[in-house]
């Protein structure tokens, strides 16, 4: 096993704080200090802050992709089987810190405000490719005969999408997992029926 540059080690713990504390929340020195190198090698790997948070969103997203893979990607299941199994996927994964955290896009889009132009768009791009993700089961499963031939997929895919963002986002500052299952029962009761 190698060890760790300590690049790979600021990115690592990086991403950890950010997600605990927010971008925003989230010092120079609580970053290298999570990390256990010293101060100088954050200046030594990334040119700034932005760089340093655009790289552990590109980090996060790498992370995800086996996730999104195995759930909205999984040709194995039905359309809509995809759709539920990633909602039950992202429960389960806020569910093991039981709602601390959040979701790492979400996070930022709250902070949103205080980031680059950047950073907001590169957020916007991770989550415009889940969100075509969700599209594409939507649309089999209208080629499946599981939703009506009118089914507005793309612009249900948003909704699922912003949905799915703003109940993370409710349950971490509820500490529990209510507005995650209101979430899931609406869209599976309601607008997958």
């Amino acid at each position: 096993m190698s060890k760790l540059s300590n690049r790979e080690k600021i990115l690592a713990a990086g991403l950890q704080v950010v997600h605990a504390r927010g971008f925003n929340g989230a010092s120079v020195r609580d970053i290298v200090q999570a990390a256990g190198v010293p101060q100088g090698s954050f200046t030594n790997h990334f040119t700034s802050k932005e760089a340093f948070g655009l790289e552990i969103l590109d980090h996060y997203f790498a992370s995800r992709r086996p996730f999104v893979e195995e759930t909205l990607q999984n040709a194995a299941l039905r359309p809509l089987q995809r759709i539920a199994a990633y909602v039950a996927a992202v429960k389960a994964r806020l569910g093991r810190d039981n709602m601390r955290n959040g979701c790492l896009y979400g996070n930022f889009i709250a902070e949103s405000g205080d980031v680059s132009d950047t950073i907001r768009q590169r957020v916007a791009q991770a989550l415009g490719q889940t969100e075509a993700s969700v599209a594409q089961c939507l649309r089999e499963a209208v080629a499946a005969g599981d939703l009506r031939p009118d089914f507005e997929c793309a612009d249900i895919a948003g909704f699922v999408v912003s949905s799915l963002q703003g109940a993370i986002l409710l349950s971490k500052a509820q500490q529990n997992a209510a507005p995650l299952d209101r979430f899931e029962r609406i869209l599976f009761q309601t607008i997958l029926r």
